[in-house]
């Protein structure tokens, strides 16, 4: 569990390099990269993939509204953590192998789609890949780097811009992260999803999720997904907003785990010479690219 005492500070320091991208090695080891490499996956899971900073959080809350047909009790209750659990990380192996066979799991990943598409294409699981305008995510992930202990120090915003678009940050190139997962439109049982999707209609959105999932979607549930998925009742929510993590782990004197949760916060941060320079690669890498419709960029 993530929170045992005497872990907090374990492995702090440490990066692990695992199919070409550096994960922090707190959360991760080469044993819990090769359990959720190797994971068979069962027909009735659901897995949430995402690159960090796209809304991994909030598609753990709709989905756990819509799985307890809008009961809010799992959500106040229960860490999103343990809800959804993480495949690849360390602390999660015994709350995956332990759930019953008879109720359906809801994962969570940011491993890119190499490493598990072979699995997913033997199974039957849906996966649900929420994405984020980059610009946003660059910005996000620099912020959290502050908060997380677990990261490396960021520098300044442009250096760590630069490697944000190098790729050489921690979990690898956003480009590669989208494109791998884009690229099993049809390999998969997958629907893709956007954090501004989101934003704009959460009712809408909670609607194609249920389709998808087979999960009916009743007039009260949506209700109480609308009310209990809203950024200020997550960020009000101990068990979804990362607070009970100690501050050993995350510095929560840098700032919240839910920080501002709008669309659009880039253009505060990036200079006109980064905007140019962004829209110049992201058109070399995507340009290419079979992109849902209501892409964010």
């Amino acid at each position: 569990h993530v929170l045992r005492s005497g872990q907090a500070m374990e492995r702090m320091e440490v990066s692990e390099s695992f199919a070409g991208i550096s994960l922090p090695g707190h959360l991760h080891t080469q044993e819990s990269l090769g359990f959720a490499a190797t994971f068979t996956f069962r027909p009735s899971d659901v897995l949430i993939a995402t690159y960090p900073k796209s809304g991994t959080t909030w598609m753990q809350e709709i989905l756990t509204l819509l799985f307890s047909h809008g009961d809010a009790v799992p959500a106040k209750t229960i860490p999103n953590w343990e809800r959804a659990p993480w495949l690849e990380q360390i602390y999660f192996r015994a709350t995956l192998e332990e759930q019953d066979p008879a109720t359906r799991r809801l994962i969570t990943t940011h491993l890119p789609a190499p490493v598990l598409a072979p699995a997913l294409q033997l199974s039957k699981a849906k996966v649900i890949y929420v994405a984020r305008n980059p610009k946003d995510v660059a910005v996000s992930f620099y912020h959290f780097h502050h908060l997380a202990k677990f990261l490396p120090d960021p520098g300044s915003f442009d250096s760590f811009l630069t490697r944000f678009l190098e790729g050489t940050v921690h979990y690898g190139s956003w480009f590669d992260h989208v494109k791998g997962w884009l690229g099993q439109k049809h390999l998969l049982d997958i629907l893709y999803v956007t954090y501004e999707e989101l934003h704009q209609d959460l009712r809408g959105t909670a609607l194609k999720l249920s389709t998808f999932l087979g999960c009916p979607l009743a007039p009260e549930t949506l209700a109480a997904l609308e009310l209990h998925c809203s950024f200020t009742a997550m960020r009000d929510n101990a068990m979804a907003n990362y607070s009970l993590i100690p501050p050993e782990i995350m510095d929560h004197s840098q700032g919240c785990f839910m920080r501002k949760g709008v669309v659009g916060d880039w253009r505060q941060h990036f200079s006109p010479q980064q905007d140019s320079l962004f829209n110049r690669l992201y058109q070399e890498q995507m340009g290419d690219s079979e992109l849902p419709p209501r892409w964010p960029m």
